[in-house]
């Protein structure tokens, strides 16, 4: 009597991938926007992202961020401020950040498409904008920029 093993079954060919698995660029992409359609619907409907927030009451040195964001898409650069005072610096930097990363999965299957970005410069550049936050977000506690951001 012959038994055969489950596990002895031939996998299926590579064509026969779902065309929207994570092996597939079209997967990845609809992967993606799956989760920009989730995060976009949790902002439209006024649901904190900030788990800091959620977790303490309090605003963290990035609160308002997206709200400023939003409002600089609007064209309106004093709702924006108000936001965040580092708005106009950190709003394309991250947007741009975020393209990359997704551009680099989409096309790589990379989740840290930040890999080619290393060196001293990067460095510096990041501990100097996550000092400048800090330095906003204690001056914002101490009643500069019209106080710490609604939460």
């Amino acid at each position: 009597m012959s038994l055969s093993c489950p596990t002895d079954a031939p996998s299926p060919a590579p064509s026969a991938r779902s065309r929207w698995s994570a092996a597939r660029p079209g997967g990845r992409a609809a992967r993606l926007g799956a989760i920009a359609a989730l995060l976009g619907l949790l902002v439209a409907c006024g649901v904190p992202l900030c788990p800091f927030a959620i977790v303490t009451g309090h605003p963290c040195p990035g609160c308002g961020l997206t709200r400023a964001t939003l409002a600089l898409a609007h064209g309106h650069v004093a709702e924006a401020l108000r936001f965040h005072p580092l708005a106009p610096l950190m709003a394309p930097l991250v947007l741009a950040a975020i393209a990359y990363n997704a551009a680099i999965y989409v096309k790589d299957g990379r989740i840290a498409a930040t890999e080619s970005v290393q060196g001293a410069w990067v460095t510096r550049i990041g501990a100097a904008l996550a000092a400048l936050m800090l330095a906003v977000w204690v001056a914002r506690f101490l009643g500069a920029f019209g106080g710490p951001v609604p939460v």
